[in-house]
């Protein structure tokens, strides 16, 4: 299993020191990935990449910005998104990379393609500061590890939605991720075995459930009863992914007895979109991230889109909303660089 222990820089490593590296290309285009946060009883510390779905970020040299700073050009998808760098999750991880980098000579402009709905529970602010930093390090050379891009992406997080990784972990990485610790930080990738099949049915309804809201409905004090039911259940989880055992992860993802009770009256129809998924053959279903949109797994895209409109339908007959549910793998890549250019 590898591991990505994150403590103080090495005063030899690239990201250290001041280097105002020259860029190697003129523009890159980048993409990085919707991505399943908490995965039931797993808050704030599992989540997953899924395909398909994501952010696009085409970052250029401008010598009409001035040297050392960034500019948002042009923002697609989201108009209410701010085009200050300094209040965007794209922007301040793109500023935190070049900082690390000490870029001061050139000036970049940034334009933002948002393919996530604001507040949807698909990582929408991670997909943007994880395609922003990757890019902004391409640029460059690709110079910088998963510890400095990683941490760039927490920086954005921390500022726009709450100190928490498993976001921008596998938005960044790819696949499973495990926060094992924050202080000092540290994230651990668990391999689901390329062999076995697994499959996301990720339905969104058209209504928004902000972070914030979603977080302030979280109990302020947890019973031991219910402590060893989520542990045992993240447990379960974790040991699922790395035996790639589709059916069992589902079971553990269903058992959240914590996060879920509180946040799923907060979203019109939940409950009866969880009956509707499990009583079609899921072999589980949750909240992704904070919701509103609901993740259910099975390990066949057929039946993932079969599910994916019983699902549908219970959040227009009991929610009264209109939903659009999508079909996914797991994304094991993670932000990638998906063309570049000197012209």
């Amino acid at each position: 299993m590898l591991r990505f222990s994150f403590h103080s820089p090495n005063p030899n490593h690239p990201s250290a020191k001041t280097l105002d590296p020259s860029p190697v290309f003129r523009s890159v285009k980048t993409f990085a990935p919707a991505t399943v946060a908490n995965l039931g009883p797993g808050f704030d510390f599992l989540g997953c990449a899924v395909d398909g779905l994501g952010d696009v970020i085409t970052l250029s040299v401008d010598p009409g910005v001035a040297p050392g700073k960034i500019v948002i050009s042009s923002i697609s998808g989201a108009p209410k998104l701010s085009h200050n760098p300094l209040r965007n999750c794209a922007g301040i991880a793109a500023i935190e990379i070049m900082r690390k980098l000490g870029v001061r000579s050139v000036g970049l402009s940034l334009s933002l393609e948002k393919g996530l709905p604001l507040g949807s529970g698909l990582g929408s602010s991670a997909a943007s500061a994880a395609a922003a930093a990757v890019a902004v390090d391409a640029l460059f050379g690709s110079t910088l590890t998963a510890h400095d891009l990683v941490l760039a992406g927490l920086e954005s997080e921390a500022k726009v939605s709450g100190y928490h990784a498993d976001n921008i972990g596998p938005a960044i990485l790819g696949g499973f991720v495990l926060i094992r610790s924050y202080e000092p930080f540290e994230i651990l990738p668990l391999n689901f075995p390329a062999d076995r099949d697994l499959v996301f049915v990720l339905v969104s309804p058209d209504f928004e459930a902000p972070t914030k809201k979603m977080r302030e409905a979280l109990p302020a004090e947890v019973g031991m009863k219910e402590h060893i039911r989520n542990s045992s259940q993240a447990a379960a989880l974790v040991a699922a992914v790395l035996q790639g055992d589709a059916r069992v992860l589902g079971s553990a993802l269903s058992s959240d007895v914590i996060v879920e009770p509180k946040r799923a009256p907060l979203i019109p129809g939940m409950a009866a979109v969880k009956v509707a998924a499990m009583e079609a053959g899921a072999f589980g279903c949750t909240i992704s991230g904070a919701g509103p949109t609901v993740v259910a797994v099975i390990d066949g895209e057929q039946q993932g889109k079969e599910i994916g409109d019983r699902m549908v339908e219970a959040f227009l007959v009991n929610g009264g909303l209109r939903a659009k549910a999508t079909v996914s793998k797991l994304d094991r890549v993670g932000a990638r660089v998906i063309s570049s250019s000197n012209q």
